[in-house]
């Protein structure tokens, strides 16, 4: 019995190890060369010493449960290239920052909430001298943490929602272990006095070559901005995070059924494809502790354990009604298209702006493959990771309905980008039957 699991992260570590101790053979793939995830950069963790570890390794393809593999770091030409068969699959691919557009949101200088983290806690570098922390969600705080960890000063961090929310989940808040966690951020940014203002976001980035300030405003609960309270801050970098966007290329190309953008799993994360499990954020947004109860119960069923982790099953039940609140207290609202201007870009790669995808749109694109085509959104490097979401967004906003394909944006025949060489080297079988 060999299960092949996918991610290193919270998730993908508690499912190789519950695999691996219910008799499993496991394989661990994971892009980066230490295990951990996002959650825990710059302090690397390590799997059950049985678990075969792929470390720097994607999944670029897969035929039913054959996985094709690269291994190595994605600039070198001598990648090794692997086959492996797998009898179950789970998917642990995690989520990435997602990031709403805004007039200079393109400027170098503006980062991410999750790679100014993983700047600071990997490299112990600050991303600036003057840093506004702007967005919605808890993850703000160990951003801000972080930055003011390696010498930068925060200038603020803006809640786009109000803080008041989490009044209406005080039994979800009360059952998770992440309390002592938040006080703790809040006393290190109340002892260096950094403001943390609800219902306030960056609408603005301004700077010639780089960033310099912002606009700051204060928002009506829609997100629009309240007439007479925007306000320029000079900075050197602006940290965004909007929530999570699920990695879901490998859960689409496998035809695993999504609900609500996420991957459908069952009590035991079994998706809707025979042998595919899923395990984490590509289930649902709701932290390290949920993501690491749903790994030990996905790794536990896809190696057949003949009873389930009933300790793990309690933490899942705990750890979604947290999810359901968190989602509920930290929407997107649709408000923020309003902060943008024609000319705001909407798709970095393609360099398409507001205007450029209303002119599609007004030529009657109403589906993905048809906007992509007219506008050449979502058709750049990230291939619509970082973009198709807001793209999406804004077009359903303008036509009056969601697009019938939204989740087309996540489809790639190959998952991870490869060189035409790599292609035509890749071996077909695995190595045992060679």
């Amino acid at each position: 019995m060999r299960v092949v699991v996918v991610g290193g992260g919270p998730a993908g570590l508690a499912a190789a190890d519950a695999a691996v101790r219910a008799g499993a053979e496991v394989v661990l793939v994971d892009s980066e060369p230490w295990l951990g995830g996002q959650y825990h950069r710059g302090t690397p963790q390590h799997a059950d010493s049985r678990v075969r570890h792929l470390a720097s390794s994607t999944v670029w393809a897969f035929e039913g449960l054959r996985l094709h593999v690269r291994s190595g770091p994605a600039d070198s030409p001598h990648r090794t290239p692997h086959v492996l068969d797998a009898d179950a699959v789970v998917l642990a691919t995690g989520a990435h920052d997602r990031v709403v557009p805004f007039p200079g949101w393109d400027l170098p200088g503006v980062y991410t909430a999750g790679a100014a983290q993983a700047l600071a806690k990997g490299q112990g570098v600050a991303v600036g001298r003057r840093v506004v922390v702007s967005g919605t969600g808890p993850f703000l705080l160990p951003v801000a943490e972080s930055l003011v960890r390696v010498g930068a000063r925060v200038v603020e961090v803006l809640e786009a929602n109000a803080f008041g929310a989490w009044a209406r989940y005080p039994g979800a808040l009360a059952n998770v272990s992440k309390l002592g966690e938040l006080a703790r951020y809040a006393t290190v940014l109340g002892r260096h006095r950094i403001p943390v203002r609800g219902r306030a976001a960056v609408i603005a980035a301004h700077g010639d070559d780089r960033v310099t300030g912002v606009t700051v405003a204060r928002l009506r609960p829609d997100w629009s901005v309240v007439d007479g309270t925007r306000r320029r801050i000079a900075v050197d970098a602006v940290c965004v995070g909007h929530g999570f966007t699920p990695r879901l290329e490998l859960a689409v190309g496998f035809g695993c059924r999504l609900v609500g953008g996420f991957v459908a799993v069952d009590g035991t994360g079994a998706t809707s494809v025979p042998g595919v499990y899923a395990a984490g954020e590509v289930t649902g947004i709701g932290g390290a502790d949920l993501a690491a109860a749903e790994g030990a119960v996905a790794g536990a069923a896809a190696a057949r354990a003949p009873e389930p982790p009933t300790r793990a099953l309690r933490a899942v039940r705990r750890g979604r009604r947290f999810a359901e609140a968190l989602a509920a207290a930290h929407p997107v609202r649709e408000g923020r298209h309003g902060w943008l201007t024609p000319d705001t870009l909407v798709c970095r790669c393609e360099e398409v702006t507001l205007h450029d995808l209303d002119a599609a749109l007004d030529l009657g694109a109403a589906d993905v493959r048809t906007i992509k085509l007219a506008s050449r959104a979502g058709l750049g490097l990230c291939q619509g990771r970082t973009c198709g979401l807001e793209i999406a967004d804004l077009a359903a906003a303008r036509l009056g309905h969601p697009l019938p394909d939204a989740d087309a944006f996540h489809r790639r025949p190959l998952a991870t980008p490869l060189r035409l060489g790599e292609l035509a080297d890749a071996p077909l079988l695995p190595e045992e039957d060679l």
